[in-house]
């Protein structure tokens, strides 16, 4: 892929300062890590590696990524070794892809107690996913899945929502037998919505009594436990969305499919279109009116707040697994699944390829001569002559 011109990085560098001085009060040291850890990958400032052709001796210079999960730049690697690991749990089964999200209404709270109401979330969604399954009346099966937080929409405003891929069927009550959904149909959406909405609002209420949530500036008014239970009723009246895509093409197009949702962050370089001093331009798809491809036009300073208003609270995990793709039931169920499903056993996984890059002179084998620290590279006499900076 041909690298964009602009990055979230030269927006940082332009109007860092000013956003700083603006929204220095309410950043949190989670965000002010990802604006350093932005601004620097890839650049002398994390040092990086000396590379020599083998065959003409060209030489260049790599810098180090910050690998940071909040980087544009810096999830195409983490996105690969996900998607090898997951290959080998990939059933012959169609697979089905769900959205769960919440009302707009929510979220002001939600933003003002991430940590907790988006843990509330999964649970919500998984607690209802996995009831509506074990229904005789519905699926009658106890599934695995797994789910995957984004907490934007295309102008980067928060909208949250869990992206959940299952796949169609599951064991049965005794786990003795593999059941599987009906052709293009898994769990009828009305009532995950209904359910869904039930589980999270009453998860909400607990945390309220618990003394869990804070409320700061526009929530302030819900503070109180009676003007709580109305704002709980309002919410409970609208009906929540609870979408199902259609099925996948088989088991060998899901993990592609999902490489574009796994480890995305809240917009990719790519979608930059213009940065100047006092402006940015992004690309947006307008979803309300067919997709229709837009431009965004906002100052740099807001730019960057509605960026970092998607930085996940520290150690807080995007991707979750639940049923019997739980990290706890995975080992012993899902070789279970495999022998009632009739599945083949996985190939076993390779390690993880280590390709040399190509010299770009002559098609060679660059291989890696010097490790380079940061002042070595901020200092060109001390590195060895000839050498050409390469920031590919």
């Amino acid at each position: 892929m041909r690298r964009p011109p602009f990055e979230v990085a030269d927006i940082i560098r332009m109007a860092g300062s000013k956003f700083r001085q603006r929204y220095w009060r309410a950043l949190t040291w989670p965000q002010v890590k990802v604006l350093h850890a932005i601004v620097r990958c890839r650049t002398a400032a994390l040092g990086g590696h000396r590379d020599q052709c083998d065959q003409c001796g060209y030489q260049a210079i790599s810098f180090n990524s910050c690998r940071n999960r909040h980087c544009p730049k810096c999830q195409t690697n983490a996105r690969e070794k996900w998607r090898r690991r997951r290959q080998q749990e990939l059933l012959p089964v169609v697979y089905y892809h769900l959205v769960f999200s919440v009302p707009h209404a929510l979220v002001p709270l939600i933003w003002q107690n991430k940590k907790i109401l988006f843990s509330l979330l999964f649970d919500a969604m998984a607690a209802t996913l996995l009831e509506v399954a074990a229904d005789p009346k519905r699926l009658g099966a106890e599934i695995g899945f797994f789910g995957i937080l984004h907490t934007w929409g295309q102008t980067l405003q928060p909208h949250p929502h869990i992206h959940c891929v299952v796949p169609g069927g599951g064991l049965s009550m005794d786990r003795r037998r593999w059941i599987s959904s009906r052709p293009n149909f898994f769990l009828p959406v009305k009532v995950l919505s209904r359910v869904f909405r039930g589980k999270f609002c009453d998860g909400l209420q607990r945390a309220f009594e618990a003394g869990q949530l804070g409320f700061f500036g526009e929530c302030l008014a819900i503070a109180d436990e009676t003007n709580f239970r109305r704002f709980l009723r309002t919410v409970f009246q609208h009906d929540w969305v609870v979408y199902s895509k259609p099925p996948f093409g088989g088991p060998d197009h899901v993990l592609q499919y999902l490489a574009r949702y796994t480890h995305r962050v809240a917009i990719s370089n790519h979608r930059i279109l213009s940065v100047t001093e006092s402006e940015v331009r992004f690309r947006w798809k307008d979803y309300a009116n067919h997709s229709k491809k837009r431009t965004m036009t906002l100052t740099g300073e807001e730019f960057l707040h509605r960026f970092l208003q998607h930085v996940l609270p520290k150690g807080f995990p995007r991707i979750r697994y639940f049923g019997w793709l739980a990290n706890r039931k995975r080992q012993k169920l899902l070789p279970l699944c495999r022998v009632l499903a009739k599945a083949p056993d996985p190939a076993p996984s390779a390690p993880d390829p280590q390709v040399p890059p190509k010299c770009p002179k002559c098609q060679g084998t660059m291989h890696t001569v010097e490790r380079l620290i940061p002042g070595q590279i901020c200092n060109p006499a001390t590195i060895p002559v000839p050498v050409l900076i390469d920031t590919s």
